[in-house]
């Protein structure tokens, strides 16, 4: 099975005026890569989930996610951005952000993902290792072995 990060899927330096600017960014690498067929389609997907709840957790982390019929294949895409983004997090703006998308028909793919991610961002060592990673295979890396990916 194809990785579910790569260094293609990192940006360190996501630059974006809010969460819909910062998703597309990172979607838009998504689709580069063929891991999604329509952007835009894909991205409705993600504004829906985001419509039920806020995606930002405290810690400053933002991790939209969607389940689309417009998803090849399960995929995490992470951004860095240094003035922040407003996923809606009561702590306030997220640094870090993880866009995750999942096939419309894959299992509940996107939620184990999501949970072996929730359990490392809790520990502050992980949150600081990925804000001072100084290259995109350094994120990669990091991911890859603390949240599992393939």
């Amino acid at each position: 099975m194809p990785d579910l990060i790569t260094v293609d899927f990192v940006d360190l330096d996501l630059r974006a005026a809010d969460r819909h600017e910062a998703v597309r960014s990172l979607a838009a690498r998504l689709v580069a890569a063929g891991r999604v067929t329509d952007l835009d389609g894909f991205l409705a997907d993600v504004r829906g989930r985001e419509e039920q709840m806020p995606t930002g957790i405290e810690g400053g982390i933002g991790i939209p996610h969607a389940r689309s019929v417009h998803v090849t294949l399960p995929t995490l895409a992470f951004g860095r951005s240094a003035d922040g983004v407003d996923f809606g997090a009561a702590d306030g703006p997220a640094d870090l952000a993880f866009l995750i998308a999942a096939p419309a028909g894959g299992h509940a793919e996107h939620l184990d993902i999501l949970a072996s991610l929730a359990r490392r961002l809790v520990h502050v060592s992980f949150r600081q290792a990925l804000r001072q990673a100084v290259d995109a295979q350094a994120v990669v890396d990091l991911i890859n072995e603390e949240v599992g990916g393939r």
